[in-house]
C-alpha cells in the first residue's frame, strides 16, 4: 500500500474519532407537566350565610424535588370540627422557579380541574365538597366543605387530583368526587394525598 494510501486512512480514521467524541448525548426526555413541590389548603370557617368565622388556617403539602417526583412529601395532617362548614382554597407552588401555579391554573380553567377523593369524600364519606370557584369554570381553587356532625368514623385521607386537558363536558365531570375522572380524559399534573382527623 502506498505511503499516500496510508496517510488517507489514517486521516480518515482521525476524522472519525473527532465526530464520535463530538456527538451530544441522547436528550433528557421533556416533562411537560408544571413542577409543583407545594401545596395549601386553607379553611376558613363560615357560617351558613357564608360569614367569615374566626381566623383562617392552613395544612400544607410540600417535597423540594417535586410531589409527582421526590420520594417522600412532608404531609400535614388536616384537622378539622364536626358539625362546620369551611370555604376551603387551594394554592399551588413551584419553589425552584418561584412561579404561583395558583394563578395558571385559574387563567387556564377550562383546561384544569380539581377532584376531591379519597375515603373521606368517597367509602365512608364524613366531607362534602362543593365547587365555589370564582366565575362560571369549576376548577376546584376554591369550594365549600361541610363536615358531618356525627360521622361513623373520624379519621380518613383526602385525595387530591388536579386533572388538565380533560373534557368537562363529560358526563359526570363536574362531581367534585367524579371517581372515573380518566374517562374523561386529560391528564394528572398532582395527585397528593392528605390525612384528614375530624374532632
Amino acid at each position: 500500500m502506498s505511503t499516500k494510501s496510508n496517510l488517507y486512512l489514517i486521516a480518515l480514521a482521525v476524522a472519525s474519532l473527532f465526530f464520535s467524541s463530538c456527538k451530544s448525548e441522547d436528550p433528557v426526555p421533556e416533562n411537560d407537566g408544571e413542577l409543583i413541590t407545594d401545596v395549601t389548603l386553607t379553611f376558613q370557617e363560615i357560617d351558613a350565610s357564608g360569614n367569615a368565622l374566626g381566623a383562617p388556617f392552613d395544612f400544607t403539602a410540600s417535597d423540594s424535588e417535586g410531589i409527582e417526583i421526590g420520594s417522600a412529601p412532608d404531609v400535614e395532617t388536616v384537622m378539622l370540627t364536626k358539625g362546620k362548614r369551611y370555604e376551603m382554597s387551594v394554592d399551588v407552588y413551584n419553589s425552584v422557579a418561584g412561579e404561583d401555579i395558583t394563578e395558571e391554573i385559574r387563567a387556564e380553567g377550562d383546561e384544569h380541574q380539581f377532584y376531591f377523593l379519597g375515603s373521606a369524600f368517597t367509602s365512608s364519606p364524613f366531607l362534602s365538597y362543593e365547587y365555589n370557584d370564582d366565575g362560571a369554570e369549576l376548577i376546584g381553587l376554591k369550594g365549600i366543605v361541610t363536615v358531618q356532625q356525627s360521622p361513623g368514623v373520624n379519621t380518613a385521607n383526602i385525595q387530591l387530583l388536579l386533572r388538565h386537558a380533560l373534557d368537562k363536558n363529560y358526563p359526570g365531570a363536574d362531581n367534585p368526587n367524579f371517581q372515573d375522572y380518566a374517562k374523561a380524559g386529560g391528564e394528572t399534573d398532582l395527585d397528593i394525598t392528605f390525612p384528614v382527623v375530624v374532632e
